[in-house]
């Protein structure tokens, strides 16, 4: 299981819509915004950065508990590779926090919720000591339902957001409808839940929204999420090398290709460009911002930008990607079935489907392997790579919630952001042994109960330290967080790094086309000159205008810690 793993497009709503990563809780998201002032409905824009904010965070504590086999590194998630042995699970939360009241909750949920009755609800609600009442809402749709609870007055004691789903009137709609956390959680007041003091800062930093720290992160490694996996198992049979510039991935990919055979070398691989190439991040507000040089440059205005769609359009103009990428199909279908018949060779995709994809064909593949490449710099030297945001999906906790209320939230999220290796993570995670999973050989494995009640609940309201752990596959585990590390030693964190941004409402929807004409551009429909038009249009309709925005908020608040 991947508790924590980052997503950073393509298609972030597809990796939750997964089972194998709604299940795992993934964190990560969209634009995640807020102002600085109190008094700021967000409409003119703000940032949470600056000194005033460091008074807000809550201090960090180590938890002790429970020693990862591997320790964080490089903005790395920590790794367990070692058997699980229930027996000796650690206790995190030693004395229930949570006076018995009731705290009811809204969050997005992908597939069939259960019955509000159930043993893991249960379960977890005795540990707690509180009544959680769910009000579970489908995820696809989340948008409308949001909107809708948001603007009346009838609002859950805590609401899950999920970063992409915070546009329009919603970063407003958290500054206004929802509580100030910090006399409960700043500086050492939080020593109170030693599980949510071990969340790290720049999680917290991310919590900040309208002047005030408003959210229980989920916290997430900063490195990229987005992995160019293949299948080791055909190259290994092939002799296929592992490419160290574009120009040897190109190069690959012709001598795979073999359309007559039904085998092409990838899918779509323009993220994997946009590392490659070196182009900020681009699907996180404000990090698709830096200053260069002493002057603010947004993604688009960069030869990197170009080069990277450039590369892209020739591995479609080659022949080379398969033809449901051509169509536009492979961020809408599940890639899975064509690339375990070995259609394609190649694919980027989030780091989550390293270990999905490899438990999927276990028993019915025992020869397939799909690993990570490392992201190579396209000159053949050393990739440089830009850090996403550390928390993605916030919890928060409507204004009308009174004291006890709140306690009560923040009881659940101590219990739900304990570590792994502890009882109260594996109750959170698997439920209840014997009744939602099994444990064989250190392995343990959810029953039919387990698959239809310990999903997308609890751990939606708060996570511990980024954490990769697979009893299953440890082997997979451990490279995910190595291949984490090494991809780390090349992010930079850009000036914007962990910064909320709220863009004054004039510009909110500037770069909305870019996307699809990017996509456009890579599969021929466009040129690189359209880009090269639209880049221009954008900075006559506010593009030049929202930098000048920009860098009055760097010169007032300085740039991220790099």
């Amino acid at each position: 299981m991947t508790p924590n793993t980052a997503t950073s497009a393509p298609s972030r709503r597809s990796f939750l819509a997964s089972t194998a990563v709604a299940a795992a809780a993934v964190t990560g998201g969209m634009p995640l915004l807020a102002a600085c002032g109190g008094s700021d409905s967000g409409s003119g824009g703000g940032t949470s950065a600056g000194k005033s904010a460091k008074k807000l965070l809550p201090a960090y504590v180590a938890t002790n508990v429970v020693t990862p086999d591997i320790a964080a590194k490089n903005g790395s998630a920590v790794g367990f590779t070692s058997k699980l042995d229930i027996a000796s699970l650690k206790t995190s939360v030693p004395k229930k926090l949570g006076k018995g009241g009731k705290v009811s909750i809204m969050s997005p949920f992908w597939g069939s919720p259960p019955k509000s009755d159930n043993a893991y609800y249960k379960a977890m609600n005795d540990l707690i000591g509180v009544d959680v009442e769910w009000q579970n809402q489908d995820g696809n749709t989340y948008d409308q339902k949001l909107g809708a609870v948001l603007a009346s007055s009838d609002i859950p004691d805590v609401v899950v957001i999920p970063g992409w789903n915070m546009g329009g009137k919603i970063p407003s709609a958290i500054i206004g409808k929802f509580a100030d956390l910090g006399p409960y959680l700043s500086g050492d007041a939080i020593k109170q839940y030693p599980n949510l003091a071990a969340i790290p800062t720049d999680a917290w930093q991310r919590s900040l929204f309208g002047g005030k720290l408003r959210g229980l992160p989920q916290p997430s490694p900063y490195v990229t999420g987005i992995v160019p996996l293949y299948r080791k198992d055909i190259f290994d049979k092939e002799g296929y090398q592992v490419p160290t510039s574009a120009d040897e991935f190109m190069a690959l990919c012709k001598e795979i290709t073999n359309a007559k055979a039904k085998r092409w070398a990838c899918l779509d691989m323009k993220w994997t460009a946009f590392q490659s190439f070196g182009v900020l991040s681009g699907s996180e507000k404000p990090l698709g911002w830096n200053l260069v040089d002493g002057k603010l440059v947004y993604r688009i205005e960069t030869q990197e930008y170009l080069e990277a769609l450039e590369w892209t359009r020739k591995l479609f103009a080659a022949g080379y990607v398969h033809p449901d990428a051509k169509l536009g199909k492979s961020a809408a279908t599940d890639p899975g079935p064509k690339f375990a018949a070995g259609e394609f060779l190649i694919y980027a995709q989030n780091i989550s489907q390293w270990w999905s994809r490899t438990a999927e064909q276990a028993t019915q593949n025992p020869d397939y392997k799909i690993w990570g490449m490392d992201i190579f710099g396209h000159d053949g030297g050393s990739p440089t790579l830009w850090a996403e945001q550390p928390a993605g999906i916030f919890a928060f906790v409507s204004k009308k919630a009174s004291e006890s209320v709140i306690r009560d939230v923040l009881a659940v999220a101590n219990v739900t952001a304990a570590p792994y290796g502890t009882k109260e993570y594996m109750l959170t995670n698997y439920g209840v042994e014997g009744t939602h999973y099994t444990v064989k050989n250190g392995v343990p494995t959810k029953t039919d109960q387990g698959n239809n009640e310990v999903i997308n609940a609890y751990v939606m309201v708060a996570s511990p330290t980024a954490t990769i752990a697979h009893p299953d596959f440890p082997e997979v585990a451990k490279a995910q967080v190595e291949w984490q590390q090494r991809m780390g030693a090349f992010t930079k964190k850009s000036s914007f790094y962990g910064m909320q941004i709220t863009e004054p409402s004039r510009y909110t929807n500037l770069s909305n086309d870019f996307e699809q004409l990017e996509d456009d551009i890579v599969r021929g429909r466009k040129k690189i000159s359209d880009m090269q038009q639209a880049v221009s249009d954008w900075k006559s309709k506010g593009g030049d205008q929202l930098r000048d925005w920009y860098k009055k908020l760097l010169d007032e608040n300085g740039p991220a810690a790099s």
